[in-house]
């Protein structure tokens, strides 16, 4: 099936420009980032639009940035340009491993971070990371104010953000701890480029080797999205890191705190297995990456 007919297509080169060309279309319009998830949908004619805004000549919206204590990824940074930029990432591996996770060649190619956001599949890999991560969210509002939104915030439920009609992401920041922190995470899927049966997202701030001061542990494949185990992470902060029972009842209490359900290929009660065995691989991976950097 073809597209419904697109009167106007935009590609402008700023920020304001876009949102001019979106006011222009009497709000008949829509942007397009990498198009991984919007083509398919206005090709089933789920969605359609009487203009399409392309962001990809949108320079402001495009790199990895770490200056200043905060590290900034534009919306319209690809996956794969994610992937590669693991060395500036700092503390935020955990973006970087699900850059190189998500989808096959040509979507890592393609398809972008705002993308991701912004449209908040069920199951994705790069909202959840950004939520262990504690990602800060700009927006460019339709009436032009620019806002910032916490992760948490934002992201509402199933293909439901904090984004308004002709809202415009533009990025994504985070904090840089001054302490040694990383992050990790991993996913299982039915084949190696399918979408994550279950994926788990872990971020650590150490206080010292064998103590913890913050954590996030964020899980996708649940019936409502992405969703962080505050229980887990509570008793990851307050566990001996030198103890692998600690990581081992972390990754329990993150299996029992998250609801899942089965579908067609994977019974709920497997499905809580993958959380606990990818939250103790995540926790370890993350608290060893930390680790490297202390002295």
């Amino acid at each position: 099936m073809y597209p419904a007919t697109i009167d106007q297509y935009h590609r402008p080169k700023t920020v304001d420009e876009a949102r001019s060309a979106y006011a222009a279309a009497g709000g008949e319009a829509m942007y397009i980032a990498g198009g991984m998830s919007l083509m398919q949908a206005m090709k089933s004619r789920v969605l359609s639009c009487r203009a399409l805004i392309d962001l990809s000549q949108v320079s402001e919206l495009r790199g990895v940035e770490n200056s200043a204590g905060r590290l900034r990824i534009g919306a319209m940074t690809r996956y794969r340009a994610v992937g590669e930029a693991r060395a500036a990432l700092g503390p935020f591996q955990a973006l970087a491993d699900a850059a190189d996770r998500v989808g096959d060649r040509q979507v890592r190619n393609r398809g972008t971070v705002g993308g991701s956001l912004s449209w908040n599949f069920v199951v994705a890999c790069t909202p959840v990371a950004a939520l262990a991560c504690g990602a800060t969210v700009s927006i460019l509002r339709v009436d032009g104010r620019r806002e910032s939104v916490s992760i948490d915030d934002f992201l509402q439920g199933p293909m439901t953000t904090a984004l308004g009609e002709g809202d415009l992401l533009l990025g994504i920041e985070m904090a840089v701890p001054a302490g040694p922190a990383s992050s990790a995470y991993g996913k299982w899927g039915v084949v190696t480029d399918a979408l994550p049966t279950i994926g788990v997202a872990v971020f650590v701030e150490l206080a010292s080797a064998s103590a913890c001061r913050n954590a996030r542990i964020a899980v996708v494949g649940l019936p409502g999205g992405p969703a962080r185990a505050a229980k887990a992470e509570a008793r990851l902060k307050s566990a001996n890191l030198d103890d692998a029972a600690a990581f081992a009842a972390c990754a329990k209490e993150a299996a029992a705190e998250c609801e899942t359900a089965a579908d067609p290929w994977v019974g709920a009660d497997y499905k809580s297995h993958l959380i606990e065995r990818l939250c103790l691989e995540m926790i370890g991976t993350a608290v060893r990456r930390a680790r490297s950097q202390l002295s």
